[in-house]
This record gives C-alpha cells, structure tokens and sequence, in this order.
C-alpha cells in the first residue's frame, strides 16, 4: 500500500476513495481500522471513522491508531480527509488531529485545502466558498453540530492549534509546483492554507506535495496524487444489486431538503420528527412493515428546517438528540437489511456512519459515481450495496438516480 487516507465520518471516506480509485490506484474503504493486514492488491486505504464531532482528543486517539495501521501497510504519504465545507468547531478537530498526525509522521510542513470545483467548493485569499457564496452565508452556519460562521479558515485553524497558520495565494498557485513549494519553505512549521479554484490548481497542488508526509483537505486534494505514484485511469468492474431499496435521510442541509421534496412528490414517504424519536414513539417493526409494502422505495428522513432542529435541541439537549437520531438510524438499517432490503441510500454525512455502524460492515467496495463526490458502494461479500451522500452533494433527483446506479451492472 502506498497512500493511506484517515476520513472523519463515512461520506467523506467514499467521497475520496472514488477521487483515487478513478486515478487508477486500486483503492479499499476500511470501515474502521482493519484486524489485520490489507491485501497485497490494495495500493490506497481509505480507513473510515466516525470522528468529526467527538471530543478532540477521541478524536486524534482514533486518527493516531488509523496511521499506525497504514504506516505498517507500507504507506509513503497519509491523507487527513475532511469535509469540503471544513467543518469543525473551534475546539476541533481539523487543527489538533492535523497536529497531532504532523508530529508523529515528523511533518513540519502540511498543506491543508479543502477545495471541490466540481461540486462548487473553492478557496480564495484564505476563504471557502460555497459555489459563488461565503462559506458562512453558504447554509453551513446553520449546522446543527459544526455550524460554520468564519469563512477564513486561516482564522478557523488558528483557533485550533499552535502551529503557525500561512497562506500560499492563487496566483502562486498558478506559477506551478515548484513556486509552490519555493513559498512553503519560508514558512517554518506551518498548516498552510492553499488557495484553489479549478481542478488544474489541486492537480497542481498535488505534483508539489509529492514526498511530503501528511495532507490535510477534501477529497480534491487527492486528484493529483494518483499519479504520484505512477497511476492513470482506471477499468470499473461493477455489478449492481436488484431488490427492496430505501432511501434514509437525516441531514438538515439545503440541498438534502430539496431533495427530500423532490422525492416526497414521487414517492410514498415518512418524517421520523425528533419528538417521536425522544418519546420512543416509532415501532421498529412496524416501520420495517411499512416499508416492505411499498410498491415504490419509500423515504424515511429526519431532516427539517434548521428554525426545527434548534427548537428540539433546546428542549432535548444537543448531544442527546443527535445520539437518538443516529442510533434511530443505526438500529433501521440493521432491521431493514435483515428483512431483506438490498438497496440503502443515505443521506447526511453523520446519519452515514450510524447506517454503516448498524449494518456491521467492514469494509466497501467502491463502484461507479454517482454524483460527483458520491460512489456507487458494495457492501464486501455481502448483496447489499450502498450510496452515502454527505449532506450538501448531489442534485434535487440525486435520490432517483441513486437508486438506479445501485442496481444497474456497470
């Protein structure tokens, strides 16, 4: 294995490995660290852990044992995923778990940019843009767990850590590779936020953090790395899975709303409200039934307004809320999967990895994109396969279509 990746929650783990896995390196997702040794064939790991909301220090605990394992599959550079929109509160995670993986890598210089073009993510003197929007204007600040109101993320990580934040602008950038590294090493140890507006910028970005240790960003931060390492395009063996299908959605996001409209009009649905979730009101068995006698997949979703969500945190508590929801979560896909559903499409980043946790899956085999940023997934020696969508990807029929990758043979 040559490239190791550490992702803070389940969509963004699918997110990247599509990013290397269409760059031509035979890629696994790892759900969780893995027991044993990956297989010689495996070139990139994608280790999926569920870490960017926990405490700090839960989380750098869990990223330092997901570096071990890679460093001793023979890893020659690690990759810190984090969301394209940065999310993070000002205790965390992005800046102390890139700390803490700098240091025990012996990485004094780490470039960080989570930048995503292609589904409208861009950095620009320092700040993140939502497509032609403030990161802070984008939706983000009315995140239920990491609500983002700075869209200077140099400003985001200076609260973070005590390394020195730089900054390398677009038009360094531009000059290419070598002036990008040129500008690095004035800096000392240092995150250094670099500024990119097109995929060429990250393919660039890439070529210049060739032999350096540790890379903090979204998933575009890996389109130049492929190559690296000798890899170009790729051959996709895919075959999808026929049967019962449901599509699970707790993410509060903009564009997780409207797509949950957009297929409330097509398709029977149900809103799993967080009173109900409190109350213990909802039958697992009983939702299972409703399911299964859906002659259309059918939508179960707790995503709502933000002016919602605030109003059932006050009451319930932030943290005991969101734990209910996820464990709802969990607890339906185990009870789905076991009733015979084939076909799971999730939405929500957080709502991803409780789906996951629920189905005990270990590891995913990663298929044609659905979305950019969104693979087609396969549970591993299991007919079950997957979509997980963080919450602001994909279009309003993102559902629809979803739903038919999953099935098709590629």
């Amino acid at each position: 294995m040559k490239l190791g990746v550490i992702a803070d929650d389940f969509t963004g783990a699918s997110d990247i490995a599509l990013m290397l896995s269409d760059g031509g390196m035979p890629t696994a997702q790892y759900v969780g660290i893995p027991d044993g040794p990956a297989g010689d064939t495996v070139e990139a790991g994608v280790i999926s852990l569920k870490s960017r909301t926990v405490p700090a220090q839960e989380a750098i605990a869990a990223s330092l044992d997901a570096c071990d394992w890679l460093l001793a599959q023979g890893c020659e550079q690690i990759i810190f995923k984090v969301c394209s929109t940065f999310d993070s509160t000002d205790e965390g995670n992005v800046g102390p778990v890139t700390q803490a993986l700098a240091e025990r890598l012996g990485e004094t210089t780490v470039y960080v940019c989570p930048a995503f073009p292609e589904n409208g993510r861009s950095v620009y003197q320092g700040h993140l843009f939502v497509n032609d929007t403030l990161l802070s204007e984008s939706g983000m600040q009315n995140h239920p767990l990491t609500p983002m109101t700075d869209p200077d993320i140099r400003r985001v990580l200076a609260r973070q850590t005590s390394w020195t934040i730089a900054h390398v602008p677009i038009s360094e950038v531009w000059a290419g590779p070598a002036a990008i590294e040129t500008s690095v090493t004035t800096f000392g140890r240092a995150m250094v936020i670099v500024d990119a507006i097109r995929n060429d910028d990250l393919k660039a970005i890439g070529r210049a953090a060739k032999g350096r240790k540790l890379l903090t960003g979204g998933s575009g931060i890996a389109l130049g790395l492929p190559e690296n390492f000798g890899f170009s395009g790729k051959s996709l063996s895919w075959s999808g899975v026929s049967g019962n299908a449901v599509v699970l959605s707790g993410s509060c996001s903009r564009a997780t709303r409207g797509q949950v409209e957009t297929y409330r009009s097509l398709a029977p649905s149900r809103e799993l409200t967080a009173d109900d979730i409190m109350g213990k009101k909802i039958s697992l068995q009983e939702i299972v039934e409703w399911v299964l006698q859906q002659d259309t997949t059918p939508l179960l979703y707790s995503s709502a307004d933000p002016a919602v969500v605030v109003e059932a945190q006050s009451r319930y508590g932030r943290e005991a809320s969101a734990d209910a929801i996820e464990t709802l979560f969990a607890n339906l896909a185990a009870a789905l999967s076991h009733a015979g559903v084939k076909r799971i499409v999730v939405a929500g980043g957080e709502t991803s990895g409780a789906v996951v946790s629920g189905l005990e899956a270990n590891s995913l085999e990663i298929g044609p994109k659905i979305a950019a940023g969104v693979p087609a997934l396969k549970v591993t020696g299991r007919p079950l396969a997957l979509a997980l969508k963080s919450g602001n990807f994909g279009g309003p029929n993102f559902f629809s279509e979803a739903l038919s990758v999953l099935e098709k043979a590629a």
